[in-house]
């Protein structure tokens, strides 16, 4: 295996307790949905064992996330096959868009403030509105660089416009811990400049490991992006840590597609055969004009 790849997955196994769930939701995610969204038991035990996690700890992963509602199985013969539910879909698709796309660059001026009503679940709204890329003023008072909630009846909205724009970054500030969201972005720069550099270097790699590297990649870059609420450049500090972490990330995983989508075609199996070619969605990942020559696209 290559030194670089050998590094990583010591890297993932140092991080303890070991998320397989987690893990398998990525590979779901990024390797699985945009070809048709269903994977068998087997492949995904030949993707897990690569990882060195057992089958046991995979089956009651996947026991879980059945469980939980984010995962249906189902059999054809003696053969097990597995697919995200409608909602462990709409989950993946909207962070697919804030992994994957370039987040917005201009700011129209102002911000979108929601003030919360009484509503029967507020913790649960906050953390919805979170996700969307609202940041908390107060208690009660959740802010946004552009409007993205359309709940009805749980908030009375308002537009505020700030004097300049070092109060809009000073308001920027207190909405959202900026420095714990780039300190997210720099371990991910420190964990990945060397794949980058061993790639650049002429690295030798297996389909298969191409796909491994992927796959950790987009596990840890999601954990950074997912809790950034993708600010228009304007509104960010200088030379922020997330522009060069998505960069990065862009170029790792454009330069290990080909052969990662290789594997996938020689041995990914769903429950009608070989997997579909991508969805035409797929060719727009990180910025790209254009797919790879070498992917199987439909």
């Amino acid at each position: 295996m290559a030194a670089f790849v050998e590094s990583l997955l010591d890297r993932f196994h140092g991080q303890i307790p070991i998320r397989a769930g987690s893990l398998i939701v990525t590979v779901f995610g990024d390797a699985v949905v945009p070809r048709g969204g269903v994977l068998s038991l087997a492949s995904l035990h030949e993707i897990m064992r690569a990882f060195r996690i057992s089958d046991t700890l995979v089956r009651t992963a996947l026991s879980r996330l059945v469980a939980e509602g984010w995962f249906e199985r189902s059999k054809v013969g003696r053969n097990s096959y597995y697919r995200l539910t409608p909602q462990g879909q709409e989950a993946f698709a909207q962070a697919t868009q804030r992994i994957y796309a370039d987040p917005p660059q201009d700011w129209r001026g102002s911000f979108d403030l929601l003030l919360l009503e009484n509503a029967q679940d507020r913790s649960a709204l906050k953390s919805e509105l979170s996700a969307a890329g609202y940041g908390a003023l107060g208690p009660d008072l959740l802010m946004a660089a552009t409007a993205s909630a359309d709940q009805t009846g749980l908030f009375l909205r308002l537009a505020a416009t700030p004097a300049d724009l070092p109060t809009a970054r000073r308001l920027v500030e207190r909405a959202w811990p900026l420095a714990e969201i780039e300190s997210r972005y720099t371990r991910f720069i420190d964990a990945y400049s060397g794949t980058l550099g061993a790639l650049e270097r002429g690295a030798g790699f297996t389909n298969l490991e191409a796909l491994l590297v992927r796959i950790l990649l987009i596990h840890d870059f999601r954990r950074a992006v997912l809790k950034d609420p993708l600010l228009p450049a304007q509104l960010l500090p200088g030379s922020w840590a997330g522009t060069a972490a998505r960069a990065l990330c862009g170029k790792i995983y454009r330069t290990l597609l080909p052969a990662a989508e290789q594997w996938i075609n020689t041995h990914a199996q769903s429950d009608a055969g070989p997997l579909p070619p991508v969805d035409r969605n797929f060719r727009r990942r990180f910025g790209a004009a254009e797919p790879v020559a070498e992917l199987k696209l439909g």
